[in-house]
């Protein structure tokens, strides 16, 4: 199809963009400046310091809140959206390198980032705009309208399974180091590259965890007919403090949450854009 081929030779040329590359990194920076502040949130958590959500939107309203922040938040939220557009190619005609089921599951792998980077842009959005950005109380809300009928309950009951299995993935892709293939390791010094690898596994693998407890939590949400545990992150660390030797446990995902923003830095220079 000649319609085709030239739609996928125009998004190939702008995948290729040097500006979308230069936008796309400096998001990885604020997605790592982001990923830094929620650490430090999950850690007020782990003591019962915490007034705020301890998830991203309460990262970037703690960032708005600094001198110059709410400039930050809006470069945040330019740099989400350039790495929305940059996943959103990559899914529609990128991993060229990859083939048959890889590269399908790369691209669909992809499509949910864009989705990912495309709320995190619409949060940065609101927190700049002063619009209500409370995401934790926005999710119960939802949790609570959807669970009023049996199909709504369903369906919250497969989007905590939904975000499981992303945390599940996200902790096997950490461990496993699969993460590497996508940096430019040969650029890297042999320091560069073992810090890279120590920071990526414990980063993707406290994100998974936190993860897949939020997903197990909508679960039992829409099982018990109990919205206030569909509040996302912040009701998973909450919970995970609330075990035994929680705090030690949230201590170290929060630890590792901040491993994967430095990470982020990493990758503004050396992901493979």
């Amino acid at each position: 199809m000649p319609l085709t081929r030239n739609a996928e030779a125009t998004a190939a040329r702008t995948a290729d963009s040097r500006w979308l590359e230069l936008l796309a990194r400096a998001g990885f920076i604020g997605y790592g400046i982001v990923h830094l502040l929620f650490g430090w949130l999950a850690l007020q958590i782990a003591f019962g310091n915490s007034s705020d959500d301890g998830d991203q939107s309460g990262a970037l309203r703690t960032l708005a809140a600094q001198p110059m922040g709410q400039f930050v938040v809006i470069a945040i939220a330019v740099g989400m959206l350039a790495m929305a557009i940059w996943q959103a190619l990559e899914a529609a005609v990128g991993h060229r390198t990859e083939r048959g089921n890889d590269r399908l599951k790369e691209r669909v792998v992809s499509a949910a980032r864009t989705l990912i980077y495309l709320w995190l842009a619409w949060t940065a959005w609101k927190v700049f705009s002063d619009a209500n950005s409370d995401s934790a109380s926005q999710q119960q809300d939802l949790s609570a309208r959807l669970m009023e009928s049996t199909g709504g309950r369903w369906l919250v009951g497969l989007a905590g399974l939904v975000l499981a299995g992303i945390g599940v993935g996200m902790t096997i892709y950490g461990l496993k180091k699969k993460f590497m293939k996508r940096l430019k390791t040969g650029e890297m010094s042999a320091k560069t590259r073992q810090l890279a690898r120590r920071l990526g596994m414990a980063g993707y693998a406290s994100r998974g965890v936190a993860f897949a407890v939020t997903g197990l939590l909508v679960i039992l949400a829409a099982v018990n007919y109990d919205p206030e545990k569909a509040r996302g992150l912040d009701a998973a660390l909450r919970t995970l403090r609330d075990q035994a030797f929680g705090t030690i446990l949230l201590t170290l995902v929060a630890l590792g949450i901040a491993a994967f923003g430095v990470y982020c830095f990493l990758q503004s220079r050396y992901r493979k854009v």
